[in-house]
């Protein structure tokens, strides 16, 4: 097996298996710098898609915890109300949060698709856009 032939950021041989005949790995072989790019893209975000979902799982908890004290009249109804509006209140947050990140997503996917089509129409000669 072929050691990669990079140099790394340190000044030292990338201790790396070469994936084919150009001596790179795939941290460093350029066909694959798009795809690498794409996953450092969305590094420390696929954790995030659990967040949402728990602090819904929380809020849920404590609506439920509210409409119990105001059923068993701990809580008076009318402070129960408002409460009850707060916490929708921060649901809407919740969810518009989790819209905004997903819309986010699909802009810079669609920017990667324009630029990977105007890498294309370059390379065939075509002018782009």
């Amino acid at each position: 097996m072929t050691k990669c032939t990079a140099i790394t950021q340190g000044g030292n041989r990338c201790k790396g298996i070469a994936i084919d005949e150009s001596g790179y790995c795939y941290a460093h072989h350029p066909k694959h710098a798009e795809a690498r790019r794409r996953a450092a893209h969305k590094g420390g975000k696929r954790g995030g898609r659990g967040r949402p979902s728990t602090e819904l799982s929380r809020l849920q908890a404590r609506v439920e915890e509210l409409a119990e004290k105001v059923l068993e009249g701990e809580v008076e109804r009318g402070a129960g109300a408002v409460a009850g509006q707060l916490f929708n209140i921060a649901r809407a947050c919740v969810k518009d949060s989790l819209a905004a990140r997903d819309q986010e997503e699909l802009a810079d996917r669609l920017d990667a698709l324009e630029d990977a089509l105007e890498a294309a129409n370059r390379r065939s000669g075509r002018l782009g856009g």
